[in-house]
């Protein structure tokens, strides 16, 4: 079975519903993973993703905030969610396809601005969020599974646009890039992506904030694709949408996609 994923953070499902079914349209990934849908599950708009095919979706969702859905043309079923840190937020959802892959789509909280837990309660929620995404993993290694979502790490020199001068912002910093490895290691997770494009600069969110986001392309790579130790190799065409960033009223993220031969 060949199929091909993507992750996008929409920030808001129902506000850029046209950007997703452009998405679907024009790229026609067999299955979409979307983070920060900030709609109740009841009210994600489905009627006009079925009618391209997407008739399948698992999804947690919560008003105004978070929310997570995997939308699929080829049949899955719920395969569960976690609350990591006891958040009481809809940020994970598994969907196990026909063939037993089983899909994590993860929105890892943003962490605030201070990188600081006895300043910034959501840095140290951030970091709980990853360890006991670590412990889950340790004690319960993921096989035939593949993990995605904006995990809101940019873990390499090269994921981000200037290392030094992002070291102590969050998203980049060291204690961060630890957490994020510790989780890939506890799961044995391979990096899809970076496999795919192992060198050069690499990027998935671009701030709202620059005007200029194109030309100044001060971007990291914080939306990722990973597979587990047992299908690692077979994950290949990684791709990253940069153009829909520059859609009208986009998302501040861009699709990121891989295909399988599972």
């Amino acid at each position: 079975m060949v199929f091909t994923l993507a992750t996008w953070n929409i920030n808001s499902v129902r506000l850029r519903e046209d950007l997703v079914q452009k998405l679907l349209r024009e790229e026609a990934p067999d299955v979409l993973c979307l983070q920060e849908c900030k709609s109740p599950v009841e009210k994600i708009p489905t009627e006009g993703f079925a009618a391209l095919g997407y008739t399948h979706m698992v999804a947690r969702g919560q008003k105004g905030y978070n929310g997570v859905a995997i939308l699929s043309k080829i049949p899955l079923v719920d395969a569960g969610g976690m609350d990591w840190a006891d958040l009481g937020h809809a940020r994970h959802v598994a969907g196990r396809l026909e063939n037993g892959v089983v899909i994590h789509n993860c929105y890892v909280p943003a962490g605030g601005d201070i990188p600081d837990r006895a300043e910034n309660e959501k840095f140290g929620q951030k970091l709980d969020y990853l360890t006991q995404m670590r412990d889950h993993f340790r004690s319960d290694t993921p096989q035939k599974s593949i993990l995605v979502g904006d995990l809101n790490i940019a873990p390499r020199e090269d994921d981000v646009w200037d290392h030094k001068a992002l070291l102590k912002i969050v998203s980049h910093t060291p204690i961060e890039v630890q957490h994020f490895t510790d989780v890939m290691e506890a799961g044995g997770w391979a990096d899809v992506t970076r496999a795919d494009i192992p060198t050069g600069r690499l990027y998935s969110w671009w701030s709202y904030r620059a005007a200029e986001w194109d030309s100044a392309d001060k971007g990291r790579r914080l939306d990722h694709i990973w597979a587990s130790r047992d299908i690692g190799s077979a994950g290949h065409s990684s791709r990253i949408l940069r153009a829909a960033r520059g859609w009208t009223q986009p998302s501040d993220h861009a699709p990121v996609f891989a295909s399988f031969d599972l």
